[in-house]
């Protein structure tokens, strides 16, 4: 059976939706009927969603997913228009480099339960390390590796050992050395901090306060406060969470020193993304009985006795259609999912409600596509000195099962300079404005120009190398206004926002929340955060219908055991509104 519809249902229609009718019941079920029922509608065909129907699927329960743009979502790559010829692929495009630290299980867990090919391998297997990430200065200075000092296991014993770990990594910097100083022991704090102080006093102080960036250097504010933060976590520093910078700082430092992580610090894939994974998953996902219903986006929910009754879709014509199901799982990103949230919903579960006062910023890429390959690094590449708070990768190097110019595009294409733009709202160097103030041709310009300010790079990269660019299209220039507008901003986690995250069950009986907003253990916008959302969907269900199936897994983060002690003596200290005993400010 066909959903229902408000208008005559076309071929196209029926082709995109035709998998729904076994998952999901049109017959509307009284509430609380629906306690041991498997069906299961999510709303969002992203990271969150596709995990969660990973999840499901293997676990018994009939899973119809609904997407209105694209499969991935702001994972997939992006195809250039009008770029294919002579028989090759159109150039790839992506949304930004992907990018996977050692520090993320879930996502690789995904990965690797993914068949790809033949012979057993999976899309696990698409996963490659990098070798040679480099910090490049402009101006005359000396380019940079980050924390490129090998693992040092005596530096995880005691608090001595760290610090000297610490500055070697992060000296070269052209730091003041007080200074430096000064922002090691501010992240010995934190090292040393308990879950309590965590959640109680750093959640709720911006990283420019906790490292005392107002009263220090401008090299201590651009390279440790900045820099590191927006190039690293793609997060404000001024405004972001300390708890969570904090966090990720130290998930990055102990995957450095081999402790609890999957892999090496700095993997990518060795194709495209949608060649890589998301085409394989996606045949994989209906291999499971996944229903996927393509091109229809969320028009509204229909609530009945407190509950959600039926979902009504609407596609790329502009027809609605109605769906029922047991469960619904909106696997949006937070700022399109609260637009459906009516007040009697928000009412209900004032959970939905808080989410108002989280807030997203911009993260997306653009790509050069070049006429010669280039020898910048074998890894990601951060543009210390751009005001934009550029990193890169040259993808083409580590596509071994492709030849760029044979592959893709008209064949004078090699490779592509992949590029994400972390701040958006600095003054550039060309024209003067912010990059939401710039044409598309003003970005593309403006961005090579920042790159070439770097001296390694204005030598790899001379005028004449650009073949075309591609800046993704979820930003949109307005001529009239003046500005552009971007379709898929990141959440950025700002001090104190904790509290306003929701879980990913709600006080509406039947609905769930899946997205990188979502309370989870690696606490950031990533990838991670999204499928790791998407396995407590799975999990939340399991306990609805009782059930006795294996959860899903759940890591956590790795908590160096020889600073046990540490941590719950500053628990003590917390609880007894004393400073943690590294805390001299």
């Amino acid at each position: 059976m066909a959903p229902q519809s408000s208008a005559p249902v076309s071929r196209r229609t029926v082709l995109n939706a035709a998998g729904a009718a076994g998952a999901l019941s049109l017959l509307p079920a009284p509430a609380f009927a629906r306690g041991r029922g498997r069906t299961v509608a999510i709303l969002g065909g992203g990271m969150a969603g596709l995990a969660a129907a990973h999840e499901l699927a293997e676990r018994g329960f009939k899973v119809t997913i609904f997407e209105p743009t694209a499969w991935g979502g702001k994972a997939r790559s992006i195809p250039v228009k009008g770029t294919a010829t002579a028989g090759r692929k159109a150039l790839p495009g992506e949304h930004g480099f992907r990018f996977f630290p050692g520090f993320y299980h879930c996502t690789p867990d995904t990965m690797r339960r993914i068949p790809y090919g033949a012979h057993g391998k999976t899309v696990g297997d698409r996963l490659v390390s990098s070798t040679g990430g480099k910090f490049l200065r402009g101006d005359g200075r000396l380019d940079a590796f980050v924390f490129g000092i090998g693992p040092d296991p005596e530096a995880l014993l005691s608090v001595d050992g760290m610090q000297k770990f610490l500055t070697e990594n992060l000296s070269g910097q052209g730091i003041p050395p007080q200074e430096l100083a000064y922002f090691v022991t501010r992240l010995l704090v934190f090292l040393t901090s308990s879950t309590e102080r965590r959640f109680g006093q750093w959640e709720n102080v911006s990283w420019w306060d906790f490292v005392g960036a107002e009263t220090r250097s401008k090299e201590y504010q651009h390279v440790l406060a900045a820099g590191l933060t927006r190039n690293l976590v793609a997060a404000k520093e001024t405004v972001a969470s300390t708890r969570t910078i904090g966090t990720m700082g130290e998930a990055f430092v102990y995957n450095i020193m081999g402790q609890g992580n999957d892999g090496d610090l700095d993997r990518i894939l060795d194709l495209p993304t949608n060649e890589a994974w998301i085409q394989p998953w996606m045949k994989h996902l209906r291999a499971l009985g996944v229903q996927t219903v393509f091109g229809h986006g969320l028009h509204h929910y229909e609530m009945r006795a407190g509950e959600v009754d039926a979902i009504w879709t609407v596609d790329a014509n502009g027809r609605k259609h109605r769906h029922v199901a047991d469960w619904y799982v909106s696997a949006m990103p937070v700022e399109r999912a609260r637009r459906f949230w009516t007040p009697g919903m928000r009412a209900r579960a004032p959970e939905l409600s808080r989410t108002d006062r989280l807030r997203t910023d911009w993260m997306v890429g653009i790509q050069y596509f070049l006429k010669e390959k280039v020898e910048l690094t074998r890894g990601h590449i951060t543009f210390v000195d751009s005001p934009w708070a550029l990193t890169a990768l040259t993808q083409g190097q580590f596509w071994k099962l492709r030849d760029f110019a044979d592959d893709y595009g008209d064949g004078k294409a090699v490779d592509c300079l992949s590029v994400d733009i972390s701040n958006w709202d600095a003054p550039g160097i060309l024209y003067g404005k912010p990059a939401k103030r710039c044409s598309p041709g003003e970005v593309a310009r403006e961005v090579m120009a920042q790159i070439r300010r770097h001296d390694t790079a204005r030598a790899q990269l001379p005028k004449g190398i650009v073949h075309s660019w591609h800046l993704d299209p979820g930003v949109r220039w307005h001529a009239g206004r003046g500005r552009n507008t971007n379709d898929t901003p990141l959440l950025i986690n700002t001090a104190g926002s904790w509290k306003d995250r929701p879980g990913v069950t709600t006080r509406i009986p039947n609905l769930l929340l899946a997205g990188d907003y979502v309370k989870t253990n690696i606490d950031l916008a990533t990838m991670e955060g999204a499928n790791e959302s998407g396995r407590r969907v799975a999990n939340a269900l399991l306990d609805r219908i009782g059930s006795a199936k294996e959860r899903a897994m759940i890591h956590t983060l790795y908590q160096n055991p020889s600073f046990a002690a540490l941590h719950a003596a500053d628990a003590l200290l917390y609880n007894a509104g004393l400073p943690n005993v590294l805390d001299l400010a």
